[in-house]
């Protein structure tokens, strides 16, 4: 599932925050590291660059990797901190999947239905998280990473295949995520379930 796959990451990426820690970055700052690239990102597929901006969502999801990892790494991870970079996440995204969508290169259509289906499965593991006081809901289908490397994917594969690509990886995420929320939903009403009951 999506929690072990995540956990072998973190697992393998707090070597890199050392790194990070010693050339004096703090989380938050690659945080915002990564917006600025994701901006780029967005502004490239707005101007039609398919292959430099898979390559800028590469370093902002690298950014990304490194400002969790530099948490770990320093023990530097707050509450605040973990709520900034979901925040600055989903801004990281609609910024990408607008300007796929306005790049002229697909229907908007289903870069907002990729856009809908990765923040509601965000936000059923945050629902879950916070109202719900669940540990953790990070299971399911996929992850952020996974439908960060189908959007790379399709947009490499759109110089080949314009029109086609694309659209098919922006369809294949926005489904994926659906499904995903599905799941987060469905553990989220078992443990929940589990947790009155023991109370009752």
């Amino acid at each position: 599932m999506h929690h072990e796959r995540r956990s072998t990451y973190e697992l393998f990426s707090i070597p890199y925050g050392r790194v990070c820690l010693k050339l004096g970055l703090t989380p938050n700052v690659l945080t915002v590291v990564g917006l600025l690239i994701a901006g780029g990102a967005g502004i490239a597929f707005w101007k039609g660059h398919f292959l430099l901006g898979p390559m800028l969502m590469l370093a902002a999801a690298l950014a990304d990797m490194l400002d969790g990892a530099t948490a770990r790494a320093g023990n530097l991870g707050t509450v605040f901190g973990g709520v900034f970079d979901h925040s600055i996440d989903r801004v990281g995204e609609f910024v990408i999947l607008l300007g796929i969508g306005v790049s002229g290169h697909v229907a908007p259509g289903w870069a907002m239905f990729a856009l809908f289906g990765m923040w509601s499965s965000s936000y059923t593991r945050a629902a879950a998280e916070s109202i719900g006081g669940l540990k953790t809901c990070a299971v399911g289908f996929a992850g952020r990473l996974e439908k960060f490397v189908l959007i790379i994917v399709g947009s490499f594969l759109e110089e080949f295949y314009p029109g086609i690509a694309m659209e098919a990886a922006l369809i294949v995420v926005g489904a994926m995520s659906m499904v995903t929320a599905g799941q987060r939903l469905a553990y989220a009403h078992r443990e929940l379930s589990r947790k009155d009951s023991s109370a009752s």
